[in-house]
């Protein structure tokens, strides 16, 4: 094998290092694929050496900015500012400051985000400043756009009263168990999103129903007769995910299928894809998705050229998004991509009326899953109504399933259901009894005090006022004494 390197005198006498031919190859190669890297990244890049001067801009950065590479490569920052290029530089910042700057640069009449990061050497000194540039007026138009949605939502919830009985609605609830309010008024607002192709988040803890309302969207939109897609981006390890949505070309990686594959987005053409858990996306897959979400294209990995997709994106979280865009651990831009129209799936324990029907609902139909005759005896449906639910409508389904199978008699009561599941329940129960004991005796004690000083100021002494009340005298003065009366 040919060595990396090998060692020959200079002109002076000294052992000097050139570099083999392999090793020249592969830091070709290597500068090959960071260059791919950097004109891959959705956000604009600019990398400047110690001095400041350009070295490398991608695609994105001129598309962002206007400003053409050429305009930048080869010229001090001192220079593009002068020029009126840029307002002020942050490449200039981060070498006097030797550290991460963020500032807001106006390029072309645009607001831009951009921040500058340094590339330090072995020895401690700036080597290279990486910016990255961000179009602010694309996050205020999308802050803009979401303010105009929550009106649109708003104007819909106006409209509920109008419509929620008649047989639309109706007939989206066929296969959904509820009668409460709550799911009235999100069943309306999901009959206005079946007519349109908004972007759909749906938002609501773990177990309320978030796919069933997802299927609900699809099979009553005009997309109904295309592929449906679901996603669940928790599941799929991260490696993997960004192969499995956005697809690869052939030879892309060891191991990828000698043909290459498409991608769900690709497979969704025309229908709706459905990513649960969206939350759970790994930050460098986010720029790839926005890139789905504003340019309705997705590019396969390995892939050169963009390819036009027509889907439909309904996505799915338990967690709370903005509190991860403040944290920085969800892209800000993305977040209001999805948050086109939310719709907030209340807790079961949020809707009280729905308790019995679903219970009911399960029962049967593990009666007939499992040819049984089960039935509740009434303190179980009382006992579910006050339990607070922590797993939802899919706690409900398990336990009732569990209950079914396990008890012996046909009757099921609270003592069947396991230890602690209505300890909440109890507790609350009991806390009512005890107030209202509480509240009983105050009353008592209320009537009984004035009575005493009603007869003592006609009666005048405790013999007299006893006999009255027909107790003894002894008994008169300690209850006056309880009840500090002189």
């Amino acid at each position: 094998m040919e060595p990396i390197s090998h060692e020959v005198l200079n002109s002076e006498g000294t052992i000097t290092r050139k570099l083999s031919q392999e090793k020249i190859e592969r830091l070709l190669q290597m500068n090959k694929i960071l260059d791919s890297i950097i004109d891959s990244s959705f956000d604009g890049i600019y990398v400047a050496d110690s001095q400041g001067y350009g070295l490398k801009v991608n695609e994105a950065y001129t598309r962002i900015t206007g400003v053409r590479a050429k305009q930048l490569l080869g010229k001090n920052m001192h220079e593009v500012v002068s020029e009126g290029i840029v307002s002020e530089s942050v490449t200039l910042k981060v070498l006097k400051e030797r550290q991460s700057i963020t500032i807001v640069q106006h390029i072309n009449e645009k607001e831009f985000l951009v921040t500058g990061n340094p590339i330090f050497n072995s020895e401690g000194e700036i080597s290279y400043v990486v910016t990255n540039v961000r179009d602010l007026s694309e996050l205020n138009r999308l802050k803009v756009e979401l303010r105009e949605t929550k009106r649109y939502t708003n104007k819909i919830l106006q409209e509920i009263s109008e419509f929620k009985n008649k047989e639309g609605v109706k007939l989206l609830l066929d296969g959904i168990v509820a009668q409460s309010k709550e799911i009235i008024e999100v069943t309306a607002v999901i009959k206005k999103v079946c007519e349109v192709d908004s972007t759909v988040l749906l938002l609501g803890e773990t177990g309320v129903g978030k796919e069933v309302f997802a299927n609900m969207i699809h099979m009553n939109s005009n997309r109904k007769d295309k592929p449906y897609i679901k996603v669940n981006c928790g599941a799929i390890p991260a490696q993997l995910l960004e192969s499995e949505l956005f697809g690869y070309e052939k030879g892309a990686f060891t191991g990828a299928d000698r043909n290459g594959k498409a991608g769900l987005f690709e497979k969704a053409e025309g229908g709706t894809i459905f990513l649960d858990e969206i939350g759970e996306i790994p930050l460098e897959l986010q720029v790839k998705l926005l890139r789905v979400l504003q340019e309705f294209e997705v590019i396969r990995i390995g892939g050169a050229h963009p390819k036009k997709v027509d889907v439909r994106v309904i996505s799915a979280t338990n967690r709370n998004l903005k509190k991860m865009v403040a944290v920085g651990e969800f892209r800000e831009d993305l977040y209001y991509r999805l948050n086109i129209v939310p719709i907030r799936i209340p807790a079961l324990r949020e809707r009280i009326a729905d308790i019995a029907p679903l219970a009911y609902y399960f029962l049967n139909k593990m009666n007939e899953k499992y040819k049984l005759e089960k039935r509740f005896h009434s303190e179980v449906i009382y006992m579910m109504e006050r339990y607070k639910w922590p797993g939802n409508i899919r706690e409900m389904e398990n336990l009732i399933e569990r209950i079914a199978v396990t008890t012996e008699g046909n009757e099921i009561n609270s003592n069947d259901f396991p230890k602690g599941v209505f300890e909440s329940a109890l507790d609350e129960i009991n806390h009512s009894k005890g107030q209202m004991e509480q509240g009983l005796k105050h009353k008592v004690n209320d009537l009984e005090k004035r009575l005493i000083e009603e007869k003592m100021s006609e009666f005048k002494t405790t013999r007299k006022a006893a006999k009255a009340l027909k107790i003894s005298q002894s008994a008169l003065v300690k209850k006056m004494k309880k009840f500090n009366l002189s």
